[in-house]
């Protein structure tokens, strides 16, 4: 049965104000969490970006949901941080953490100074940072050089099992090469038949049978009107190809780049509607494509609401038709 999940945008709210908007998720009936991992936010407007490593810590021990969280280690992060931290949380809350790993973005890991790579390299970088990884979870001391650099590293505290290594990936290339590597794939929300590729790629890359995770992007408030106007505000930065998301390297440079957005080109983005029926529709939809865990992103700020309605009217929703 799909597990249905909260997403926690470190870029749009304050830290302590998301560790709320979790505890208030788990009573309507989420129970799952996606945090982002962000050292900017993707525009002025959105405004916050806390440190999701922390806030991770308070909000498992403030609730009982699972929680994933998407990082690019190997510039910003060094792998066998990356390694420590996933596996003090797993140590602590066995079977409740996962990390998604991609290759990352321009915007938050170009602070360190180095040189942004090219795609091809960031992959191999990435690769090399999950070998690193499992090998450090499995108790070895681990010396590479490579396109990152370890030296004697092993880790003492280690849980009795280790997080699951979820892929990040958007375009059919990446999903059937994540699907050689990864423990399963998280993707975002996109049109049905590009969505569907995109599984299909993953599936014929190595990944059938493997868990797949699809993050939601979404605008619901009391009107249509309304719903558009706040994911226009808030995410109208967010919606171009790949290709430039992962290269602007500043909020002012995606709130520059979206000067001449329309309302109606987040249509393909994000699921604008007010209606809970259309919602179902399209999370249905989902469903049926195989998804294990949707965790959905209200992109707009009205998370009170959103959480209540959805928790009230929606998940049920969902879970009736699919015990049918």
């Amino acid at each position: 049965m799909t597990k249905f999940g909260y997403h926690v945008s470190h870029e749009q709210f304050k830290p302590s104000t998301l560790l709320e908007y979790v505890q208030l998720a788990e009573q309507a009936g989420f129970t799952h969490a996606l945090s982002s991992d962000h050292f900017y936010p993707w525009s002025e407007l959105q405004g916050q970006s806390g440190f999701a490593w922390s806030w991770l810590g308070a909000a498992l021990q403030a609730t009982n949901l699972t929680f994933g969280v998407v990082n690019a280690p190997g510039q910003r992060y060094h792998p066998a941080i990356i390694a420590q931290a996933a596996a003090t949380l797993a140590e602590m809350f066995p079977g409740r953490f996962w990390v998604a790993l991609g290759s990352g973005q321009a915007l938050n890991e170009h602070i360190t100074g180095g040189r942004w790579p090219i795609k091809a390299e960031r992959n191999a970088r990435l690769q090399e940072c999950v070998e690193i990884i499992r090998a450090l979870w499995a108790g070895e001391t681990v010396t590479h050089h490579g396109l990152v650099c370890v030296e004697s590293a092993k880790l003492y505290t280690r849980p009795q099992t280790p997080p699951q290594i979820i892929g990040a990936a958007i375009t059919t290339e990446t999903a059937e090469w994540v699907g050689s590597w990864a423990d399963g794939l998280i993707t975002v929300s996109c049109p049905p038949q590009k969505l569907r590729l995109v599984v299909e790629a993953f599936q014929r890359g190595g990944g059938e049978g493997k868990p797949m995770y699809l993050k939601v992007q979404l605008s619901y408030a009391a009107n249509e009107e309304e719903a558009r106007f706040e994911a226009y505000q808030q995410w109208r930065t967010n919606i171009f190809n790949n290709v430039m998301m992962t290269e602007l390297q500043t909020p002012q440079q995606f709130d520059a780049a979206a000067e001449f957005v329309k309302l109606e080109d987040l249509d393909n983005a994000v699921r604008i509607s007010a209606n809970t029926g259309q919602h179902i529709e399209w999370l249905q939809k989902d469903v049926e494509l195989g998804f294990s865990e949707i965790i959905l992103h209200n992109v707009n700020t009205q998370q009170q609401k959103f959480i209540e309605v959805f928790g009230e009217k929606v998940l049920p929703a969902i879970a009736h038709r699919v015990n049918l």
